[in-house]
């Protein structure tokens, strides 16, 4: 007697409550949101920010994350939306699944930038409290791929092979029913959960601010991407023999080795405060200007806005899809 081993897909992917119908993909984006925002908060707190004040800022960086995620999805599969007969409101159906998540970091950051303009907090502060957060925020959200049997690799034998319905929209023409594809979305979960523990590490190791985590976090996430987007089976825009996501993922790893390159040149110091000057938070009788000894050397080298708001730029101009 034979033991087969392979990880079963759910039979469902919603609930329906009255009139509404509850997917599991939205509770799983929810979920990851709700932990990034607790992780990035407490991060932020250990910088001396105001307790709570994250909230103030994903409050513009969500929405924005969303439509980005979603417009960048659109623009990636346009044979999807734009064609002979189409109903154009389809665009706006994020329900019907399709969001970016390149595009979601493009939109997110606008939103993270004007939500720091707005509460005084350093961009590149903000920048290194999220970027692990990402990353945990990202493995949350892999399990409504897994809900919704989307986003899988191609065929395998090994004992974690993924079950997929044959009636679904993506399965390869050709193969039999019963065959086990790789769980792409398993992979990534492991490996931004690992991420997760690695750019915390690294920071605390060698003391990284000014937005070299976030440098790191673009590097990780962009190699770990390049291998799982190259052996999905999804429909997916190519361009010069690779996959559009391909494409945003190296993007991504070089922008994040400029922004380590270039950081580490324009500031060897530490941060003085969450802060932009002028804009401390003093909140229980004392301010939140350097909380470290005299023995660090605190870098107040200038231009600190014009820094901040060209780096927001290369950040927001990272391109592609989920």
């Amino acid at each position: 007697m034979s033991f087969h081993l392979s990880i079963p897909s759910p039979d469902v992917s919603s609930i329906q409550l009255g009139n509404f119908t509850i997917h599991f993909y939205a509770l799983c984006i929810l979920v990851g949101i709700v932990a990034a925002a607790f992780l990035t908060n407490a991060r932020l707190n250990r910088r001396g920010a105001e307790p709570g004040i994250v909230l103030d800022i994903i409050l513009w960086a969500v929405p924005l994350g969303i439509i980005g995620a979603r417009v960048f999805h659109v623009l990636t599969h346009p044979n999807d939306y734009f064609y002979p007969g189409a109903d154009l409101l389809r665009t706006l159906y994020i329900w019907e699944g399709g969001i970016a998540i390149f595009g979601a970091l493009i939109g997110g950051a606008i939103g993270a930038w004007i939500g720091c303009r707005m509460t005084g907090i350093r961009f590149l502060t903000f920048a290194d409290a999220v970027a692990p957060a990402l990353l945990l925020a990202q493995a949350f959200g892999r399990f409504g791929n897994y809900f919704n049997q989307e986003l899988y690799g191609t065929p395998t034998t090994l004992p974690w092979g993924l079950e997929i319905d044959s009636s679904n929209a993506a399965w390869p023409e050709g193969l039999p029913e019963g065959t086990l594809f790789h769980p792409t979305f398993l992979y990534e979960v492991i490996w931004n959960l690992l991420g997760v523990a690695v750019l915390i590490l690294l920071e605390r190791r060698f003391r990284l601010q000014w937005g070299k985590v976030l440098g790191l976090y673009l590097i990780w996430y962009g190699l770990g991407r390049t291998v799982w987007e190259s052996i999905r089976v999804d429909p997916s825009e190519v361009f010069l023999g690779l996959r559009v996501n391909i494409w945003a993922a190296l993007l991504a790893i070089l922008i994040g080795l400029a922004i380590l390159i270039v950081q580490s040149r324009r500031h060897t110091g530490i941060e003085p405060s969450a802060y932009v000057p002028g804009r401390e938070w003093d909140g229980s009788g004392s301010g939140v200007q350097s909380t470290h000894t005299n023995s660090d050397y605190v870098d107040v080298s200038e231009p600190d806005h014009a820094l901040e708001s060209s780096e927001t730029t290369a950040t927001s101009e990272i391109g592609s899809k989920s």
